[in-house]
């Protein structure tokens, strides 16, 4: 929201002019609506299409730099989409096999060469990680070269001949000032994160209420044929993987199918337990006595900071459902009513600063007229089920209305 504010694109954080993408659901937004040819071909024959059936269900895995996010979404009537799991996945992205990359290079080279290189080169080691990255989403089968630096070889070369330090290494080898790399062991690198990946894609298929007809691999790190082959090797059997041409490209392609129709999804899971700050009447038989508190008259006994659950972690919640709620003021002269909003990971959070919870936002709304005393009430009504939550108070006496808008499913 800052980042577009500060670009100029809008000119208010809440603004309505701006709308929040997820990644998983971009993707899956544009590869619904791609044709065979959209698809990079497994097979002279075979429809790579996405089917468009009510009831299809597909695993959308994103494929980035540092993470790997899986959901897995259902083609509704009508063809919106409904997501059945929220995204989870870890840290194992395309960034893990260069990483692999450079340790080896750095035990190659000793570490005492390496890290004088890193340090006094930056320009130049990058342009190899982008040489390198470029080998590893568009290479093949077959043994792989990389230019070695200049200023890698010349410090090498004070220690020792060059080609010194590829004696006895297995898969590498020095040839005409280049590094020529195995297949076998150019795929070594990418081991850890392939194993991670297809670890988390079985432990989502195996989930008993669903039944997967597709794969989709999105992303820039999708486009590396190592890892595409991987997944057809683990998963064809069962399932149809797909992977549009340009993958890297389907996410910011899709934002802006998603931008002119928000609705094509038409419910999401919650990642997070959100709920508000509440005080109802004291309970000496569930509530802690250090929470009891007296309004000002004296005539009313409340608890304070009792968190007043909204939406449960893993709920499925439509993107159009509105859960409306009505709250009365503590004290006869009261002015205004706040209203603080709280996420954790925690399924059972019975008051608002226990550890794991987070405060994220709050506002209030007025309530000038008192003349009716503790008998007023506030209309409050939360939306959960787009990309943000917005939460609007109204006091029934005055007329009087706030809003908020807060990030749902990354809080």
């Amino acid at each position: 929201m800052s980042s577009a504010r500060q670009a100029g694109l809008v000119s208010d954080f809440h603004s309505d002019q701006l709308i929040l993408a997820l990644e998983p659901e971009a993707a899956s937004v544009w590869c619904k609506q791609l044709p065979s040819e959209g698809f990079v071909a497994q097979g002279a024959s075979q429809d790579n299409r996405l089917e468009q059936n009510p009831g299809t269900q597909y695993v959308v895995v994103d494929c980035g730099g540092g993470t790997i996010d899986i959901t897995v979404h259902e083609v509704l009537q009508g063809g919106s989409l409904k997501e059945l799991l929220k995204a989870s996945g870890g840290d194992m992205g395309g960034e893990t096999v260069t990483n692999k990359y450079i340790s080896f290079l750095r035990d190659l080279f000793h570490p005492d060469v390496w890290d004088k290189y890193e340090i006094q080169n930056p320009s130049e080691l990058q342009k190899m990680i982008y040489d390198f990255t470029a080998q590893k989403c568009f290479g093949g089968d077959e043994d792989i070269y990389i230019q070695c630096p200049f200023n890698l070889a010349m410090f090498a070369g004070k220690k020792q001949d060059i080609t010194h330090y590829f004696e006895g290494v297995q898969g590498v080898s020095w040839q005409d000032g280049m590094f020529k790399i195995t297949h076998s062991k150019f795929k070594s690198f990418f081991e850890q994160s392939v194993a991670k990946i297809i670890k988390d894609i079985y432990s989502i298929i195996s989930t008993p209420e669903i039944h997967i007809d597709f794969i989709l691999l999105v992303g820039g790190y999708a486009s590396c044929n190592i890892l595409q082959k991987e997944i057809h090797k683990h998963f064809s059997y069962r399932c149809k993987v797909l992977c549009p041409v340009d993958a890297q490209l389907a996410v910011l392609k899709g934002a802006v199918l998603f931008g002119n129709n928000p609705k094509i999804v038409a419910s999401r899971v919650s990642a997070l337990t959100y709920g508000i700050s509440f005080c109802p009447t004291f309970d000496e038989s569930k509530h802690k006595e250090e929470k009891r508190r007296v309004n000002k008259k004296g005539d009313y006994v409340y608890c304070a900071d009792v968190f007043q659950r909204m939406m449960q972690k893993g709920q499925s919640v439509k993107c159009d459902e509105v859960s409306p709620h009505h709250f009365y003021p503590i004290d006869d002269d009261q002015t205004k009513m706040g209203f603080s909003f709280y996420s954790t990971e925690k399924p059972d959070a019975v008051y608002v600063d226990e550890r794991h919870t987070k405060k994220i936002g709050s506002f209030s709304v007025p309530m000038p007229d008192i003349s009716q005393g503790r008998s007023r009430r506030v209309r409050f009504e939360i939306r959960f089920g787009l990309t943000e939550i917005q939460a609007t108070a109204t006091d029934l006496t005055s007329n009087q209305t706030r809003s908020i808008r807060l990030d749902f499913l990354t809080q």
